[in-house]
């Protein structure tokens, strides 16, 4: 028996014994040791938009395994974590940045939250101490970040110990209110006297089922928090770095945010690093120079992981040598094409789309099929995460026309056909 503890994963397939052991990887598909090749549907969690075992990123992660391993970025630097933080500010629309590493997605979020409750405490407002997200976002698992993304399928056991100041909820436009906003900005406006910040995934709740919204919405939740001295932290985590047909998802809305978490594929999925990228008007009000001690008390042993760096900054050359936004663009086409008709499926109540995100969700009569599904699937060789009743793929970006065709076809013979 193994002693592994796995996450989010039900007992029942735990003791049905039947778990994929996986042992290598190449492009776009894993193996498990039984030389079983599966297509990587889900990009093992959002995370290798660059396929697995990319040549130039393997040998950038052993070149740095060879000169230096580990060290502290608390008081201290490393060549690649000042070429990386450098890197990194400039992609944003506005390069005035300092960018604090850390290595998950929830250690960011984490970071975003404290720097954004203390900056109004560091220019004498501390009032303003509330965060709040929208209603079923998902942030992470740790209880700052459950704070402002509460998935109720995932997350209740903790509501008793959680609180919410207010939770904005996901747009359903009306035909008055094109984008949806109208209902948050009345939310916004009520708690505006006491938010330090509002935290969303831009355009996708990605736990939430693939859940799209439009631009227009968060244009008007940036203008609204300028209007009422909010900070905004975008939560870049999963949509980043050429997922949506641009580089970053709040591109799409042509905003500048105050905080900004980017992780998965910051590396290409192949190390555990993520970085919370800090406006420098805020950053720079984190001093001890004054009469108060402002510093940022905060920090994680691995932040700037030396080989971390060196595998982020392989994948973002990568990323600009192969153009891969606009790949993604072309690829999202194709995408969209070939799963539309599915709208016609008896099974499925619809479709929806962002970038290379690609979303089946069927009625929920079927939803007791979903672990027969997920597993027809698997024997086809396709690995697939249901969320409900909601199947999707978000490949890795180098998935080529005839791999997508596959796994699109492969999705389709898999519906219940009653």
């Amino acid at each position: 028996m193994s002693h592994l503890f796995h996450p989010y994963t039900p007992f029942s397939a735990i003791q049905a014994g039947d778990l994929p052991h996986i042992v290598r990887g190449e492009g776009v598909y894993l193996f498990d040791q039984h030389d079983n090749r599966y297509l990587d549907v889900v990009s093992s969690w959002w995370a290798c938009a660059l396929g697995h075992n990319h040549p130039q990123i393997v040998h950038a992660i052993q070149q740095q395994a060879a000169t230096l391993q580990h060290s502290i970025t608390g008081g201290m630097t490393h060549p690649n974590v000042l070429e990386l933080a450098e890197t990194l500010a400039h992609l944003m629309p506005t390069p005035d940045r300092h960018v604090l590493f850390a290595s998950d997605g929830a250690s960011a979020i984490e970071a975003a939250l404290k720097i954004a409750v203390q900056y109004w405490h560091n220019i004498g407002r501390p009032e303003k101490k509330a965060l709040i997200g929208m209603d079923q976002g998902y942030h992470g698992d740790s209880l700052g970040a459950l704070g402002v993304g509460f998935v109720d399928t995932f997350h209740k056991p903790y509501s008793d110990i959680i609180t919410h100041t207010a939770k904005l909820p996901f747009p359903h436009p009306p035909p008055h209110d094109p984008h949806g906003f109208q209902p948050s900005r009345a939310i916004i406006t009520q708690h505006a006297h006491q938010l330090a910040a509002i935290i969303l995934e831009p355009l996708c709740l990605g736990s939430a089922g693939m859940k799209i919204y439009t631009p227009g919405y968060l244009q008007q939740l940036a203008d609204c928090c300028q209007e009422n001295d909010i900070l905004l932290i975008v939560d870049e985590i999963a949509m980043g770095f050429g997922r949506t047909g641009k580089r970053f998802a709040h591109n799409h809305a042509g905003i500048d945010p105050d905080l900004v978490c980017v992780g998965k594929a910051l590396t290409g999925g192949t190390m555990p690093l993520s970085a919370t990228l800090v406006k420098d008007a805020i950053y720079d009000t984190f001093t001890n120079l004054g009469d108060r001690d402002c510093t940022f008390y905060h920090g994680n042993t691995y932040a700037g992981h030396p080989i971390g760096c060196a595998a982020a900054l392989a994948a973002l050359r990568i990323y600009e040598a192969e153009n891969t936004v606009a790949k993604t663009q072309q690829k999202a086409t194709l995408m969209r094409q070939l799963m539309e008709p599915l709208n016609q499926h008896p099974s499925v109540k619809e479709t929806r789309f962002l970038g290379m995100i690609g979303v089946v969700e069927l009625h929920p009569q079927y939803a007791d099929q979903m672990p027969h599904i997920k597993q027809t699937l698997r024997q086809a060789g396709y690995l697939f995460r249901p969320l409900g009743t909601v199947l999707y793929l978000m490949p890795p970006l180098i998935i080529t026309d005839e791999q997508l065709t596959l796994a699109i076809h492969a999705l389709t013979h898999a519906l219940p056909q009653d």
